[in-house]
């Protein structure tokens, strides 16, 4: 036996065991989850990097005046009013594909028909829709930009299988207007409604007490009477007349049809049968959407078969920037929306802190030379109105020259904010006025013992310790004390018109009283200095500042599609406006009751136009 036999058999340092059935599978198992995990993330990120890149393009090119679409050679721009028309709107970047349209908003649409009047591209204008969903004052700035628009020598057609009164009013400004012979042409005159309240308040044993200075404040009235005051009935009266003398004038001048006709033609409703539309000369001819095409083809020199080039609002917008290049600059500042204290969203109000904060940075810019302040708001928070009238009078302090353009409304506190203005413009049939303030402070004991079973006792240590908490009537040492918070706040309201306006605080006081006028009759009382449109403040500013080369600029600087995806803004009241529709102001109204604090400075109704 060899030597080498006998050294001692060495065992391997490690001996891997044999690998089971359950411990392969679990490893199969876990391998697999892990990778489709990994896979997963891998994926996501980039799906999520794709997504962002793409919505950042689009909502780059949904941008107002990007210049990303083009317009073609022989275009007619194609007005569609039908949408809810706001002061500015958010153009989605879905606007071009099939179900989705723009939001429409005045500054686009007043941009778009100023612009095309010179853009050689576009030959005419096509206005097909049968309504106009906005404001009368909002409704006279678009009437008075297609007018300016006729000047250049361009077409306005307009057709619809039926018009509405404020469709026809806007159509009232074209070369030619269209009906369908089986259509019809609303135009009856205007009718205020103002709903009441107060038998749905007693049947809920909800007690509403209420302190106002003014006898026209009738803010309030719906809530304690269940028809008008008769003040209320004098101011409402007139404001229909005046606004319904606007719409009549302006047809009148179109239609080479007297204005006592018109009143005829409304008050036996003779324009409702399209054959009456014809013969009394409310429209041109009576005929189909082809028909109306095939002339638009004939105004273009197109053959039968030949393509419309029409380019929508929100496609036409886009192709173009009014913005000019100049150091100086003339800045516009909305403020739209009721008036509120604190922060908060444009989109939802004028909040006091909010605002000033944007109104601040005008001033503050040495090469903005004067301001104009775009105010379409019924009032709100007197206490946040006194708040934006000293940032303006700090503005004026700066050496900024301000104007006002009034838009729809601009009243109670919308006036309080545009009286310190060195100059004050609104439309004929702008909502102002209503100096006057009021506070509503509602109980709901009776209703919650009576209605749903619910006592509230309480321990304090004070007499006035529960003071306002809706539990309770107020007392009379409380309703002496908000009564004298009314005076202080009206007192100061009126002085600061008298100021503003160069008039006696006695003469303020005559108007005062929580009164609503229209535009035509405020520039008779002193509360307004000039008809016009917002293109005439602008130009009132940079004559006030003394410069004429500028460029203009808007705060606050409006949203995006692409950022509203990530605030958190409460879209609540949107919804429910939306499934609502025209009974939201059934809603608001209750809701202002449960929603009103402190003292306000606001118009004294909501109104429904029909």
């Amino acid at each position: 036996m060899s030597e080498t036999n006998n050294l001692p058999t060495r065992k391997p340092a490690f001996q891997e065991k044999p690998e089971t059935p359950s411990r392969k599978f679990w490893r199969v198992v876990w391998g697999s989850m892990l990778g489709f995990l990994f896979a997963s993330i891998i994926t996501s990120l980039l799906y999520t990097i794709m997504f962002f890149g793409m919505i950042g393009m689009v909502a780059a090119g949904a941008k107002s005046g990007s210049g990303t679409e083009v317009v073609k050679e022989n275009s007619v721009l194609k007005l569609d009013l039908s949408q809810s028309i706001q002061e500015r709107a958010i153009s989605t970047p879905f606007a071009k594909f099939n179900n989705y349209s723009d939001n429409l908003g005045l500054d686009d649409i007043l941009a778009s028909i100023k612009n095309a009047a010179s853009d050689s591209k576009i030959k005419g204008i096509y206005l097909c829709s049968s309504s106009a969903a906005a404001s009368p004052a909002s409704l006279k700035e678009i009437h008075d930009a297609l007018m300016a628009f006729r000047k250049s020598g361009k077409f306005i057609y307009a057709y619809s299988d039926s018009y509405a009164q404020n469709g026809y009013y806007i159509a009232s400004t074209a070369d030619k207007i269209l009906l369908n012979p089986t259509g019809s042409l609303d135009f009856r005159g205007y009718a205020f409604q103002i709903m009441f309240y107060k038998n749905l308040i007693d049947k809920l044993d909800v007690d509403v007490q209420v302190i106002r200075h003014g006898k026209f404040k009738s803010a309030i009235e719906p809530y304690i009477m269940d028809k008008m005051s008769e003040a209320n009935r004098e101011q409402m009266d007139l404001l229909a007349n005046t606004l319904w003398k606007c719409v009549t004038k302006d047809i009148s001048a179109s239609r080479h049809i007297s204005v006592d006709t018109l009143n005829y033609i409304a008050d036996n409703l003779i324009a409702y049968d399209a054959q009456n539309a014809l013969a009394s000369k409310m429209v041109d001819k009576l005929c189909y959407v082809a028909d109306a095409e095939k002339m638009i083809k004939s105004k273009l020199n197109l053959g039968e078969d030949d393509d419309i080039n029409f380019v929508s609002l929100g496609k036409y917008r886009k192709s173009f920037d009014p913005s000019t290049k100049s150091k100086q600059k003339i800045a516009v500042v909305y403020a739209v929306g009721e008036i509120h204290d604190g922060k908060g969203s444009e989109m939802k109000g004028i909040y006091s802190e909010s605002f000033i904060k944007e109104f601040r940075k005008a001033y503050k810019d040495d090469d903005v030379k004067a301001i104009v302040l775009r105010i379409n708001s019924p009032g709100g928070s007197a206490i946040a109105s006194e708040n934006i009238w000293q940032e303006i009078e700090k503005a004026k302090d700066a050496g900024k020259k301000v104007v006002t353009s009034m838009g729809d409304y601009a009243a109670s506190g919308g006036y309080y904010i545009a009286c310190n203005s060195d100059y004050i413009i609104a439309q004929p049939n702008t909502l102002t006025g209503s100096i006057g303030v009021f506070g509503m402070i509602p109980s709901f004991q009776n209703f919650l013992k009576n209605k749903v079973g619910i006592t509230i006792d309480k321990v304090a240590t004070n007499p006035h310790a529960d003071f306002g908490n809706g539990y309770r009537p107020l007392d009379e040492a409380e309703i002496a004390m908000f009564q004298n918070s009314v005076e202080q706040i009206y007192a100061l309201f009126t002085q600061r018109v008298a100021s503003g306006r160069k008039m006696s605080v006695a003469a303020v006081d005559s108007i005062g009283q929580g009164r609503v006028w229209a535009g035509q009759d405020a520039i008779g009382i002193g509360l307004v200095d000039k008809i016009g449109s917002i293109d005439d403040a602008v130009k009132k500013a940079a004559e006030l500042a003394k410069v004429s080369d500028y460029a203009i600029v808007y705060y606050p600087k409006q949203s995006d599609w692409f950022s509203m995806l990530f605030r958190d803004d409460d879209d609540m009241d949107a919804a429910i406006r939306a499934k609502l529709g025209k009974f939201y102001f059934m809603f608001d109204g209750v809701d202002q009751i449960l929603s009103q604090e402190g003292i306000q400075a606001r118009m004294p109704m909501n109104i429904v136009i029909q």
